[in-house]
Parts: C-alpha cells; sequence; structure tokens
C-alpha cells in the first residue's frame, strides 16, 4: 500500500471549529507538528479563539495548546531550521515568534513580534542560514559518510561580521509589500518594508525560495489565471545600523491553460503557487482551479539563446564572444483534468531535482523525495512525481480515514449537510515518509508513505533504503520517528548491527561527533521488537551514563589555567585506560587531584546522579555470574568496554569527591561494617573490564575467567 493510515486527532473543548476559516499546518526537524484551529464559542458567535496546536509525533496523546492572541485568522505557521522557534502571521499583518521555554516543548511564550496593521501575510519564511546537505542516492552503498552526504556551497540570506549568518523572518502581504525583520545579536528587532515593484497590485498568492548566492526570490499572483505569475529578487543588507530592501523584476509566465483554446476560461483562478524546494527558485508548481476541478502545471527557468537579427549574422565573429542569452520560463509538464485540488505538500528531502539524479532514484528504486502530495476535496490524496507528474500512490480518504474496529464508517460519522471530509493543509515529514494533514473539521491526520511506493522490493534493497535514510537523520540531526514508521520487528537486528558496522567505518572525528546519535537510533529501533525490548533499556541507559559522564567532567578545572596539555576529564580518561590496578587509592595516586577539588554545596547536589551510578554498577555486578540475560537490561554492558571503562572513570571521581566531603558518597548496605564498598565496586568492575578487553565482544566471557574475576 502506497499511502497507509496512522491516526488522527480532534480537539474537542466547549468549542466548535469554523470550517470555512482556513487551515495551516506545519512540521519541523524535531518531528513535532504546528497546525491552527480557530473556535467559536458556543455562547457567542463573535468571540473566535484562533489556536496554535503543537504535537510531538512520537507522543501524539500529548498536545500543546496555544492561545495565540492572534485578532485575525492564522495564514502563515513557519518553523526554523532547529525546530526550537515557529513563526505565526495572520490577516492584520501581525507576525509573532515563538520559542520554547527552558527547552520544554509543553511550555511556549511568544519573545518577539512585528506587524504591518491591516495588512494580510501571504507568504512567510525564516531567511536562510547557508546551511545546505545534498543527499546522493547513487552513493548509498558507499561506507563513508561524506560521500553519502556532502555539504553544498549556499551563501546565508545575511551575515553579521566574520561571515555568520544573521537570523531574521521575511513576509509578503497581500498590497505587495515585502517585510523583514531582522534578529541583532543583543535581541533587539531590526524591521524594514519595501514594496515588491514600483506599481503595487494585489497580492493573493505569494511563495519564499533561496539562491546559491543569497538572494531571495518572491513569486507572486494576483490570484487570477489570466494574470501574470510575478517573480521578484529580494536583496537584504544592513546599512548604517539600518535594514535596507532591494527588489528587482525578473522574468514572469502566463499559465499554460490560459493559452489553451479548449481551457482558456475553464480555470479563471490560481489557488496553489509553490517553488519545488525552497532552495531552488528555478522550479515552480502552480495549480488553477474552478468549483469542481483543477489542472497543476510545473515550470522551470532556464537560459536561452537569445536570436540575433540578421544583419549582425554576417559580421566576422570576435573571438571569445558570446551569444547573448535570455533567462525564460519554460512548462515540463501539466496534469489532465483533476478533482479540484484543496492542499498541495512538497518533499523536504534535499535529492537533486535533475535528470540524471532523478533517473539514478529512479534505477535504484529510492522513491522516497520524489513525489509531491496533492489533497483533493473528494478526500483523496495522490502522490505525483515531482517532475513528470505522474501518479505514483492513491489514498482514498473519505472510505478508510479514521475508521476504527466497532465505529461506524467515516461516510456515514458526517456531519449532514455539512461539507466532505477533506484535507485543507498538508505537509511532509522530513525524509518524506510520513504526512501530516488537517481536515476541514479541524482533524489532525497521520498517513505514511511508503518508501517503495507500492513496487515489490527484495529485503535487502528495502533495508539499505531505510539503512540510508536513517543514516541521513543521524548525520543531519533530525528526528527518525517517520522512518520507523517502516521497520518491520524482524528487521530490528539486521538494522541495528549494518547501522553499527556503518558507524563503526568512518573517521574518529567523526564517530566522536555521532556518538550519542547513534545510541540514541538504535534505543528507538529496538523498542519496536519484543526480542530487543532489553537492548533498548541498554541503550537509554547508555545515554543517561553518557550525560552523566559529561556533566561529572565538566565540573573539573585545571589547577593552572593556561595548562597547554589535555583537560582534566581527557587526562583521567587516559589514566584510567592506561592503569589496570585493581586498587582504587592506586590509581588515584596519578591524578592531580586540586583539579577535582569542589566547594560543598555543589558536591552534595550531586548526590543523587552519584547514587545512580553506584547503584548501575552494582546492578552490573550482581548479573555477572551469570553472564546476566539477554531478555535482561544490562546484558549489552557486560561486553561494552568503553562503558565499563566510563563507569570506572566515574567510581575514581567520586572516591576522590568522598575524600573532601563524605556526604555526597554512595550509599551502601554493607555485610560488615569496615567493608569498602567503593573499593570492592572498583575491584570487580575493573576485572570485568579487563575481561572484556582480552575477548572479542562475539565471544561469551569463559567462566573460568568469570571466577577469577569474582575472587577477592
Amino acid at each position: 500500500m502506497e499511502l497507509a493510515y496512522v491516526c488522527e486527532w480532534e480537539k474537542r473543548p466547549k468549542s466548535t471549529h469554523c470550517p470555512s476559516i482556513p487551515l495551516v499546518c506545519s512540521w519541523s526537524c524535531r518531528n513535532l507538528v504546528a497546525f491552527t484551529t480557530d473556535l467559536k464559542s458556543d455562547d457567542d458567535d463573535k468571540d473566535v479563539s484562533h489556536m496554535i496546536h503543537i504535537i510531538d509525533t512520537e507522543h501524539p496523546w500529548d498536545v500543546y495548546s496555544i492561545n495565540s492572541g492572534h485578532t485575525e485568522v492564522i495564514s502563515c505557521l513557519e518553523w526554523d531550521q532547529s525546530g526550537s522557534r515557529l513563526l505565526s502571521a495572520d490577516g492584520d499583518g501581525h507576525i509573532k515568534c515563538w520559542s520554547m521555554s527552558d527547552h520544554l516543548v509543553n511550555s511556549w511564550e511568544s519573545i518577539l513580534s512585528s506587524s504591518l496593521d491591516g495588512d494580510p501575510i501571504v507568504a512567510l519564511s525564516w531567511l536562510h542560514n547557508g546551511v545546505k546537505l545534498a543527499l546522493h542516492v547513487e552513493m548509498s552503498g558507499s561506507t563513508n559518510f561524506g560521500e553519502k552526504f556532502s555539504r553544498v556551497k549556499f551563501s546565508p540570506s545575511l551575515t553579521l561580521f566574520g561571515g555568520k549568518p544573521m537570523e531574521g523572518w521575511l513576509a509578503v502581504t497581500v498590497s505587495g509589500l515585502v517585510t523583514v525583520s531582522l534578529l541583532k545579536p543583543g535581541g533587539a528587532l531590526l524591521t524594514a518594508s519595501e514594496s515588491l515593484c514600483r506599481l503595487r497590485g494585489r497580492v493573493a498568492l505569494a511563495d519564499i525560495a533561496f539562491t546559491g548566492g543569497g538572494n531571495i526570490v518572491v513569486a507572486a499572483t494576483d490570484g487570477s489565471s489570466s494574470s501574470p505569475v510575478q517573480f521578484y529578487k529580494v536583496v537584504v543588507s544592513v546599512v548604517s545600523e539600518k535594514c535596507r530592501i532591494d527588489t528587482e523584476l525578473l522574468p514572469s509566465l502566463f499559465l499554460r491553460c490560459t493559452t489553451d483554446p479548449l481551457r482558456k476560461e475553464k480555470y479563471p483562478a490560481v489557488t496553489h503557487l509553490k517553488f519545488l524546494t525552497r532552495e531552488n527558485s528555478e522550479q515552480v508548481l502552480l495549480c488553477a482551479s474552478n468549483q469542481s476541478g483543477s489542472i497543476v502545471e510545473c515550470w522551470s527557468l532556464r537560459k536561452e539563446g537569445l536570436p540575433v537579427n540578421n544583419i549582425f549574422q554576417h559580421r566576422s565573429p570576435v573571438v571569445g564572444e558570446k551569444q547573448p542569452t535570455i533567462l525564460k520560463w519554460r512548462i515540463l509538464t501539466t496534469t489532465n483534468d483533476l478533482e479540484r485540488v484543496s492542499a498541495v505538500a512538497l518533499p523536504k528531502l534535499p535529492i537533486s531535482i535533475s535528470n540524471t539524479d532523478l533517473k539514478v532514484a529512479s534505477d535504484t528504486k529510492f522513491c522516497p523525495g520524489l513525489g509531491l502530495a496533492l489533497a483533493f476535496h473528494d478526500g483523496s490524496i495522490q502522490i505525483l512525481h515531482r517532475l513528470s507528474l505522474h501518479t505514483m500512490g492513491v489514498f482514498y480518504g473519505s472510505s478508510s480515514s479514521g475508521q476504527r474496529p466497532g465505529e461506524e464508517p467515516a461516510i456515514k460519522r458526517q456531519r449532514t449537510g455539512g461539507p466532505a471530509l477533506h484535507f485543507k493543509a498538508l505537509q511532509f515529514s522530513w525524509t518524506s515518509l510520513a504526512l501530516a494533514g488537517v481536515d476541514n473539521h479541524g482533524k489532525l491526520h497521520m498517513l505514511r508513505v511508503s518508501p517503495s511506493m507500492g513496487q515489490v522490493l527484495e529485503m535487502n534493497t528495502t533495508l539499505r533504503h531505510l539503512l540510508f535514510l536513517l543514516e541521513y537523520c543521524m548525520v543531519t540531526g533530525y528526528d527518525w520517528w517517520d522512518v520507523l514508521l517502516h521497520v518491520q520487528p524482524t528487521m530490528v537486528h539486521n538494522l541495528v548491527e549494518k547501522l553499527h558496522e556503518e558507524y563503526m567505518r568512518q573517521n574518529q572525528a567523526l564517530q566522536q561527533v555521532l556518538a550519542t546519535r547513534i545510541v540514541a537510533v538504535k534505543a528507538s529501533l529496538c523498542k519496536l521488537s519484543t526480542a530487543t525490548a532489553a537492548r533498548a533499556c541498554d541503550f537509554h541507559a547508555k545515554l543517561l551514563l553518557i550525560a552523566i559522564s559529561s556533566t561529572l567532567k565538566s565540573l573539573l578545572r585545571p589547577h593552572v589555567l593556561n595548562t597547554p596539555d589535555k583537560s582534566p576529564g581527557d587526562r583521567l580518561a587516559e589514566i584510567c585506560a592506561k592503569n589496570t590496578d585493581t586498587d582504587i587509592d592506586k590509581v588515584m595516586i596519578n591524578l592531580k587531584t586540586e583539579e577535582f577539588v569542589l566547594d560543598g554545596p555543589p558536591l552534595q547536589s550531586l548526590q543523587q546522579l552519584i547514587q545512580w551510578v553506584g547503584d548501575f554498577v552494582l546492578y552490573l555486578l550482581a548479573n555477572l555470574p551469570n553472564q546476566g540475560s539477554m531478555v535482561r537490561p544490562g546484558f549489552g554492558f557486560m561486553r561494552d568496554g568503553a562503558s565499563l571503562g566510563m563507569l570506572r572513570e566515574m567510581l575514581v571521581m567520586i572516591r576522590i569527591w568522598g575524600l573532601l566531603k563524605p556526604g555526597c558518597l554512595p550509599t551502601f548496605t554493607a555485610t560488615s561494617d569496615n567493608q569498602d564498598s567503593m573499593q570492592l565496586l572498583f575491584r570487580l568492575l575493573t576485572k570485568l573490564w579487563l575481561c572484556c578487553k582480552n575477548q572479542t565482544s562475539n565471544l561469551n566471557l569463559n567462566p573460568d575467567t568469570l571466577r577469577a574475576t569474582y575472587s577477592i
């Protein structure tokens, strides 16, 4: 099945959604979905609350609703590149910037705002930060991440001193104004507005794209299919502490359907205008509609030679002279007559849309990122190839969407006399393997998009494609929840092993950067199968172990500030790795104990973390005589020399801090009053660590070695 239903969410407060009001949806790289509903109070028809709802797709039952405070309908939502800030704009020209409070996904506050009173916003975007990654499908079999994913040279929209990108946003209004708000380093907001062209006109639809040279391109139309679609270059700069905007008119186009005698007046309105990708201003998608149908056209901007008059063709050519060229819009393809389109979603996966790269993707049967989604007023969704516009997949929502066992069919549950259920807003996830849509009743739906688009693939090919996308998420830092939707329990073990193999083939520096991300990915994968549930616990425990170790080491300070050698944490790791002595006090002799001196209150506040470390070591050693069990948590740590070494380092730190403040030490119930529990734990842990160093990870620990480990 190309598209499958995942879940739905419906808000039912003491108010109802206004079906006639447009809805907006946006999906962040952290897999946070923001969407709007406009709720009308049952007591007062004029009392309408403009709400923003934010959900984590992994926990869709937890919904965080914000009363936006907008006085008019919210027309735009836009996440920033990090997924931690959200822009909202309304029909009165007000723009608000929302940010997480204390990095909590359930707490949001409006930190900045700008406005053009009475001028509705029709397009909104953050300025580009200059970070662009290319995904090379043809290199999916390579062992080097640098060959699979490469950084593309791309200039930020605006830079500060030293080349650092300046943050801010850009918006287009219905009256033809472009407004820019820049975030200065001190937190102040620098705002400016300028007309897109000298003759201002109404802008019904607009979209924003960026060029590699740092320029911004705005596409705009007045909503009539008989009018041209205009394109403008926008250049933002800061001159004398003031924001300056320069605009330039670019080549425009007329829709093909208006020149066709059979369709000249059939589709009077332009209902959707989208650049195919955010970083490509040379390809655009247009949709023209009437009351019952639509047509979609895909256009490309090309450089063509300028014809020269015959008078000048006979003269002798000058050495080095080139034929003059112009930029001209050419239609790539168009669809047949379709049902009326209600929403459009474009893929975010950065696959090059050149014909060569698309052919490679087709040959390898790698479909994510190749299709765009169209939602229709009959409730269905079609996935079309984003250049050829041929159908790749279909979802018929009116017959199956949201129907659960024991419930009436969706068609029967629709309100009598009301409009048919259809999507008014649609968004792809960042790997294009899931779709989020908001219907005309304010209900959020989640659909998964098959990576094979209905093609029958071998298991190895499917695993390779999923592994490729997991590696992409790991390198970029994007959330991989939508990839997990397509992982079967039988695939988990192979994916975890192959992911680890690919990780170990990378250079040491990249491994260090991706160390925590790969553990998090493994933990998510192992939760999908009951056979690997214990390993998921181990991976989550390892994440906590790394976090505690980093926290404790960050408290260490060199005794001499201008010391040229390694940091105290690095020296501790190096000494513990070389010193195989089982006596913790002998290991301490080689350390500069003055680097571990901390004041009393900070040490006491760490007691709970220190206690967790002690309890965790005790738990591992208690399971050691039977070598643990694969179905019980902790089995993976008994063969993980790096984690055991990390625990040894923390025990040494805790031992030193215990001499300074005994109250911070972990508490144990000992068999005798004179037993040194820390000394005993370190001795046993060191012997286990030495066994792991001497044994390969694929072999069980020798029983004789285990008995020797437990001999005191």
